[in-house]
């Protein structure tokens, strides 16, 4: 892949055109990339300038944090390029003032690269105080037609808690996909067979669009919404075709909605109560590689707890209404955990946001790996026995048992 490569290299190096530079993923068979002593995740590349001069800023992000270097331009720059490119990265996107380049390694290691031109010319930013870095920055398209920026490219002081949101659960997203696909877990995307995604209970199609804006960038991506308003759907299609969004929008509940292909990946934000288990059910039915879930309301484990018997010595978790709430909240998601992991998913349960912006801040991410469940399965048992409830994934779960 010389002839690629050496492609890329030039735009990279291009320092009175390049906007920004991407690479991430890891080739099949190969190593992590590493810049000096870490392995990375994924690598930044944009022209900044300092009171030394003009220099070619590289930041590398690994597990836990960035790490930033700046390089001046002329056989430094050189360098520390060659020696990213020499790292086995899947992807690498280049964005410039007249076009992007987009490279990727197929798992047989054939480099497939795309170019295509800007349909206007625009102006990189060298500041080196630049903003926060942001998956979805503030003047981005998507966020001006879903009402969170205006007109100026600025979010509007009553939709921050939204655009932080949505741009935390973007960035769960991008992290655990990209794992997913480094591990072979979910197939590499491609233009004939896109990545199937789809949001249950999509509601305004908040998550939908702005998943759709940041994973385009990287892969080819179908997004699909449902939910149960005729309404929604028609709000959300009208945004797609204004947007020139490639998407659908259908109408139903999400027990029932069908879709012709199953997704690859299953997004479910805030669906109240039991429909976060409907959409967990759904994607169990689907065996969707990936599933990302915020659930919101836990009422029907909380309901159930104000008349079961607490075991023990517990009776002080469930005896006020304000600690057996919290204490459902806990309760529910752990089961939810349980069954998952029963059904052979890796889950993690990780913090949304912060708490601070909203009091619905814990976030289920599976991955699919069929490995045996069977000590997810006997917690699972003693967790029902200890506290005798019905969860609500778990009785979807024994109907396709019997069935």
């Amino acid at each position: 892949m010389d002839d690629e490569l050496a492609t890329i290299r030039s735009a990279v190096l291009d320092a009175d055109h390049l906007v920004r530079a991407l690479a991430s993923g890891r080739r099949k068979g190969q190593p992590v990339p590493r810049v000096g002593d870490r392995d990375v995740r994924r690598v930044e590349v944009r022209v900044v300038d300092l009171r030394a001069g003009r220099h070619l800023q590289v930041t590398s992000y690994d597990a836990t944090q960035a790490h930033t270097a700046n390089h001046r331009l002329g056989q430094d720059a050189e360098i520390a390029v060659d020696a990213l490119l020499a790292e086995p990265f899947a992807n690498w996107h280049v964005d410039t003032t007249t076009s992007t380049l987009q490279l990727r390694v197929t798992k047989k290691g054939a480099p497939l690269l795309h170019a295509s031109a800007r349909a206007e010319e625009v102006e990189p930013v060298r500041d080196h105080d630049r903003p926060k870095d942001r998956l979805l920055p503030e003047d981005h398209p998507v966020l001006a037609a879903l009402g969170i920026s205006d007109a100026q490219g600025r979010v509007k002081p009553t939709r921050q808690a939204k655009y932080r949101q949505v741009e935390e659960f973007v960035r769960l997203l991008d992290a655990g996909l990209s794992d997913a696909i480094e591990q072979g877990r979910v197939r590499t995307p491609t233009t004939e067979e896109p990545l199937r995604v789809v949001d249950l209970g999509c509601g305004n199609a908040y998550l939908t669009f702005a998943a759709h804006a940041h994973l385009s960038s990287r892969w080819p991506v179908r997004m699909t919404g449902v939910d149960v308003k005729q309404q929604s759907a028609d709000h959300s299609s009208k945004v797609a075709e204004r947007l020139g969004i490639d998407a659908d929008f259908v109408v139903g509940s999400i027990a029932d909605a069908q879709l012709e292909l199953a997704p690859d990946v299953v997004l479910a934000l805030h669906a109240c109560d039991t429909a976060t288990d409907d959409a967990l059910h759904r994607a169990l039915e689907w065996q969707a590689p990936l599933v990302l879930a915020a659930p919101c309301c836990h009422h029907d484990i909380a309901a159930q707890l104000r008349t079961a018997e607490a075991p023990g010595p517990y009776g002080m978790l469930t005896r006020h209404g304000i600690l057996r709430e919290r204490f459902a909240d806990t309760l529910t998601d752990a089961l939810r955990a349980s069954l998952m992991r029963r059904e052979g998913y890796r889950v993690d349960v990780v913090e949304f946001v912060e708490s601070a912006h909203t009091p619905r801040n814990t976030l289920l991410r599976a991955v699919r790996t069929g490995a045996e469940g069977a000590e997810a399965s006997r917690e699972y048992d003693e967790l029902l026995a200890a506290w005798g409830v019905r969860p609500r994934l778990g009785e979807l779960l024994a109907v396709d048992d019997r069935g």
